[in-house]
């Protein structure tokens, strides 16, 4: 017969659930453990400001329903040392987690991108990049670089029973969940301490880590301490005492003036929340009074998160109500273009019962989103301006999407030109151009700001597109990213339009101007004959006013999709219609004096239709496409130079 003791062990395994780690958790522990050791102590910070964040939902929850929780308005963060034990706990009255979201917060990563942020890591010392892992959100397994087990004990807030869930996991691949009997609802987080990490049982390297990290927290960060006093039985005598102490200063940060605020504070607090490792980039705080009043303290990160190309990333700062959280992340108070932007707004004007449908049709918010973007934009202007170094940085993050606000915020579209940076054919190697740079230095009779977009600016600075451009001094921007034409195919900068060089007829060469008609009417024929030819890869060919030294490029026309764009299209499975391209032949190139002289001598010559078949060819190539037959553009290309070598047909295709 099995004794009592046994009986409750058979019991429990018997409830005890084994799980495995998703793969993504077990690669981002073992570099948690193994790749941020000289990162140890923010584990401490990672796992309260967790329990923050439990203590916000409940507070919410609470205001909605007030029979919630009994601990309401006694919301704290409690840490307990136990040097006998080798435990180090902390514990929250907070929102807490039942079995099926203790599963699914600990075992698993939800998380857009996880698998391009594990491949960026790869190739980085993981040791000076601790943002990387802290992008991600995963502070909870940060624990494992001091402990070499967690036990996790929670009860769901509302819970009308005392049932809770036991999770426990020694980092080896695997986890298990039970069901255990909880009093008091929220979560109680129980490190097992490695022998050579004891130090981290310390009162005094607790306290200073809770004050370097989380002395900004709001609520309270209490830990029971021991304390010699002075007997009220025994005057004189000395008795050791235990009494809850409160480490934190627990003053909201963004509450206090700014000249009382250190760097260090400031930093502090965007790393709670954002659980980004590095400083940020720009700090911005102020205090907004009049029709509408709130505070807001806003960061602009110094890297870009890996998902934020993503559709389901979280844009907007916290929303704060009188103090209270209302939301995590408050789309309705930022454009998208600035989703970069981390931080929170305090609002004095808004119910605390406010929804996001509420908050979509309320006026109210739009001043304040008005106000936001007004003073961000500002800071990135007084940036560039001032500290233009810092802001280069920024801009080779975050200029991509920067620029998405030329598209969607007609009203500020020249102010956000104006943070611009670009690179163009007048620019030094390695250094920007600014539009309004472009501007005062455009030409007395120019009236159209010219880009070229492409994925390689080597590339780009070689390409024949911009022959005609480079001899007469006009500037072209240079455009890398893919979204590029998209933005600018419509915009217009201080009644300037943008002209795209790969579109549409191009003549900035006046003088060439009355010379046109007769090159037309020389190749007229030629002309005919090589679109005939082409017919089904075409939809005309004619003379060009943008090459100098090349014999022919491939154009769209005004409207069409540019390359890159529709490549990208294509590649996402979009369907993009297909429209024939426009062939420019440059006259002036001694291929077609030849072509003319065999064509006139017998347009029936097949030679005819091989140069006419490599002259396309060679315009895909200039363009980055393949040739349309890549093993009939061989053998025509030994053919020429066969013919060549036997002088019948002397030419050059490369003038």
């Amino acid at each position: 017969m099995l004794s009592n003791t046994t009986f409750i062990e058979v019991l429990t395994e018997m409830s005890s659930q084994k799980m495995e780690f998703k793969t993504e958790v077990n690669q981002i522990m073992d570099l948690m453990i193994h790749s941020l050791y000289s990162h140890k102590e923010i584990f401490l910070r990672e796992l309260i400001s967790n329990a923050s964040d439990a203590l916000d939902k409940a507070r919410y929850e609470a205001l909605i329903n007030s029979e919630l929780m009994g601990t309401k308005g006694d919301w704290k963060i409690r840490i307990s040392a136990d040097k006998v034990a080798g435990t180090l706990t902390v514990s929250d009255n907070g929102i807490g987690m039942n079995k099926e979201e203790a599963i699914e917060a600990l075992g698993t990563i939800a998380h857009s991108g996880t698998k391009e942020f594990l491949q960026s890591l790869k190739n980085k010392d993981i040791q000076d990049n601790p943002e990387l892992i802290g992008q991600f959100g995963v502070g909870f397994y940060s624990g494992f670089m001091v402990a070499d087990r967690i036990t996790v004990l929670s009860k769901k807030a509302g819970s009308k029973d005392t049932a809770g869930v036991k999770w426990e996991s020694t980092a080896d691949g695997s986890f298990t969940v039970e069901d255990i009997e909880k009093e008091d609802p929220g979560t109680e987080i129980i490190l097992h301490i490695k022998a050579e990490e004891k130090n981290y049982l310390d009162e005094w390297q607790i306290r200073d880590i809770i004050k370097k990290y989380s002395d900004y927290i709001e609520y309270p960060v209490v830990m029971e301490v021991e304390r010699e006093k002075e007997s009220v039985i025994e005057k004189g005598t000395k008795v050791k005492t235990k009494e809850d102490e409160t480490i934190n200063s627990g003053k909201a940060l963004w509450l206090k003036d700014k000249a009382e605020i250190t760097d260090t504070e400031y930093n502090e607090f965007y790393h709670h929340i954002s659980h980004d490792f590095a400083d940020p980039s720009k700090i911005i705080h102020y205090k907004a009074e009049g029709t509408s009043e709130f505070i807001s303290l806003l960061y602009i990160p110094l890297k870009a998160p890996l998902d934020i190309f993503y559709k389901d990333f979280k844009i907007g700062p916290a929303l704060y109500i009188k103090r209270v959280q209302i939301m995590d992340h408050c789309e309705e108070l930022i454009p998208q273009y600035l989703r970069f932007v981390k931080g929170l707004v305090d609002s004095s004007d808004l119910p605390l019962n406010v929804s996001r449908e509420m908050l979509q049709n309320n006026r109210q918010t739009e001043v304040i989103k008005n106000n936001i973007t007004k003073k961000i934009l500002d800071s990135l202007a007084e940036m560039k301006k001032n500290e233009y170094d810092k802001y280069l940085i920024f801009f080779n993050e975050f200029g991509r999407i920067l620029k998405e606000g030329l598209h969607y915020d007609y009203s500020r579209k020249e102010l956000i030109a104006d943070l611009l940076l670009l690179k163009s054919t007048k620019a030094e190697k390695g250094a920007f151009r600014t539009l309004q740079d472009y501007v005062s230095a455009m030409k007395a009779d120019q009236k159209e700001i010219y880009y070229l977009t492409g994925n390689s600016l080597d590339e780009m600075l070689r390409s024949p597109y911009l022959e005609m451009f480079v001899e007469k001094d006009y500037e072209v921007l240079i455009m890398l990213d893919e979204i590029d034409d998209l933005i600018f195919s419509n915009f217009e900068y201080k009644g300037n339009k943008f002209k795209s060089i790969i579109k549409g007829e191009i003549s900035i060469d006046k003088l060439k101007q009355g010379d046109e008609k007769e090159s037309k009417e020389k190749f007229e024929k030629l002309l005919i004959f090589i679109k005939e030819g082409l017919k089904d890869e075409v939809k005309d060919v004619r003379i060009s006013g943008r090459l100098k030294e090349s014999p022919c490029c491939l154009v769209s026309d005004e409207g069409d999709l540019d390359p890159r764009m529709e490549k990208l299209l294509k590649s996402m499975g979009q369907d993009v219609p297909e429209h024939k391209k426009i062939l420019e032949i440059n006259p002036l190139h001694p291929i077609f004096d030849t072509m003319l002289r065999i064509f006139e001598k017998d347009s029936k010559d097949n030679i005819l239709k091989e140069y006419t078949a490599l002259i396309f060819d060679q315009a895909l190539l200039l363009e980055g496409s393949k040739p349309k037959d890549p093993v009939l553009f061989i053998k025509y290309l030994s053919n020429l130079m066969l013919e060549h070598a036997k002088d019948e047909h002397p030419v050059s295709l490369a003038h």
